[in-house]
Formats: C-alpha cells, sequence, structure tokens
C-alpha cells in the first residue's frame, strides 16, 4: 500500500538533493501529499530568513512536484514529528549527515533526534530518486523494530526482492561444537522462527541468514553480494525506546545507500 502522505525534510543543501524528487515517488496514491519541509532553529534566524527560505522551498517543491511546504522553527526532531503526526505522514524523507566531529561525539545529531521523536519511519535517501530499489536488505536482531523496518520497506518497494540477514556476535569467537557457540545460535534460530511469524512481513527469497561475525563485516559483505540498494533496521537495540542502537548510528551517520529506520509499533 503506497504511502498517502510524506514528510520531505530539507536543509536546501546538496546533502537532500535527492529528498523531494524521492518522496514524490514513493507517494504514489492517487491525491497523496507531498509536504517539502524546513526547519528553522530560531525565532531570530526565523524572522531574518523565512520569505527567502519559502522562496527557496516553493521552488525546489514546484520542480519535484510537491503539493505544498511547510517552514518549522524550534528543535528538528520535535517540529517534524508534530508535523507528521498532524499529517498522518507515514514516511519522513531525510538527506545526508552534515558531520561535525566534535559535536557528533558529544550529543545526538539531528538526524538521530529525528529519527527518535518520529511517529513513523524515516528514509535516509542519496540514491536518484529515478533508480527503483529492486534490492533490499534487512538487518534484522528479530526484533519488533526490525519487523516494522521491513513491513515499511515493501511500502517502498513492492516490487523489490527482500532479503534479511543476523549477525551473530557471541561473547568470543564463534565455534561450532562449543556450548556457548552452539547455545547463541539455538537461542538465534529460535527468534528468527518467531520474527518469522509476524504479520504482515513480505515474502523473503530466502530465510534470514544467521551468520557468525560483527554486523558491520556482516551486513558489509552481504549488501556488496547483493548490490542491495536499500537497507532497513529497527531503530533499538535495547529495550530503551529513547535509545538509538549504536549500529543503526553507524549507518545513519555513513549510509552506503538508502537507509530505512523504523521504530517497533
Amino acid at each position: 500500500m503506497p504511502f498517502a502522505s510524506v514528510i520531505a525534510a530539507t536543509d536546501l543543501t546538496d546533502r537532500s538533493a535527492q529528498v523531494p524528487g524521492r518522496a514524490r515517488l514513493l507517494a504514489r496514491q492517487p491525491g497523496a501529499q507531498v509536504l517539502l519541509a524546513h526547519v528553522l532553529p530560531d525565532e531570530g534566524k526565523k524572522r531574518r530568513n523565512r520569505d527567502e527560505i519559502e522562496a527557496a522551498l516553493t521552488r525546489v517543491a514546484s520542480d519535484a512536484g510537491s503539493n505544498g511546504i511547510r517552514v518549522l522553527s524550534g528543535e528538528s526532531g520535535a517540529a517534524l514529528s508534530e508535523l507528521a503526526t498532524t499529517e498522518h505522514a507515514g514516511l519522513i524523507v531525510l538527506g545526508l549527515h552534515r558531520e561535525r566531529r566534535v559535536l557528533d561525539l558529544l550529543r545526538l545529531t539531528t538526524m538521530e533526534r529525528i529519527v527518535l521523536a518520529a511517529p513513523c519511519p524515516v528514509l535516509i535517501a542519496q540514491l536518484p530518486p529515478e533508480r527503483p530499489y529492486r534490492q533490499v536488505l534487512l538487518a534484522t536482531d528479530f526484533s519488533p523494530g526490525s519487523a516494522a523496518a521491513l513491513i515499511a520497506a515493501a511500502q517502498l518497494a513492492p516490487q523489490a526482492e527482500f532479503h534479511a540477514i543476523h549477525a551473530l556476535e557471541p561473547g568470543s569467537a564463534f565455534s561450532r561444537g562449543s556450548r556457548d557457540s552452539e547455545a547463541a545460535l539455538e537461542k538465534a534460530e529460535a527468534a528468527r522462527d518467531a520474527f518469522l511469524q509476524t504479520p504482515g512481513l513480505p515474502a523473503l527469497a530466502e530465510p534470514p541468514e544467521i551468520v557468525p561475525g560483527g554486523v558491520h563485516q556482516v551486513l558489509a559483505f552481504r549488501r556488496e553480494e547483493l548490490g542491495a540498494d536499500l537497507i532497513c533496521l529497527g531503530a533499538q537495540s535495547g529495550k530503551d525506546p529513547q535509545t538509538l542502537g549504536n549500529y543503526a548510528r553507524d549507518l545513519m551517520r555513513a549510509p552506503p545507500t538508502d537507509v530505512l529506520v523504523a521504530k517497533a509499533p
């Protein structure tokens, strides 16, 4: 089912150049709404730049076929979350992260705050919108969040082929016959069986793979093997809904391709 409403969040730089077009492409339903949004961080800047920002957004919206523009103010996560809730958006599309090496170590990035606050999945878009998603790879921990990401990916790319991989990271090196390793594998297989019972999952090209190794290496190898153009994953790797998983943070900051992040319902 296509998204009826999509928020395309742009900072009006090259980092978000692909956002409006991708958002328009994903809102395929007749009458679907695409809102091009920009967040001004404070009232002073809002007063100085609002007219200029509105003019720039209007030009971009016209080129991309968006339905409307919104100039917001305040903290980006809260502002976009409120807009998405008000407009019943099914997706927020973002551009690439602007690296700030010192600040990124000390606090959440703008992108991370948006993902944590959003009431819907978030897509980080960098591929040209005319390039369809053909191979979708789920990096899964078999959690409800990763199931939500795969279900959302099927809405983005209903014609794609879907794959899932789980990196098995026991406390020590994996070894067949080792009691700890075999126990970790059995636990992962049970979690996989339960995960596959989640209602609404799209059909997978093959059963989810469980591969011993670090998650970065396992995913990178499988992504290159498939030529995956969309990676999806759950936002959290622990129980705290207000904390992003470490791998989600790493992937969002330096995505190898387009990335879809979702939270558990």
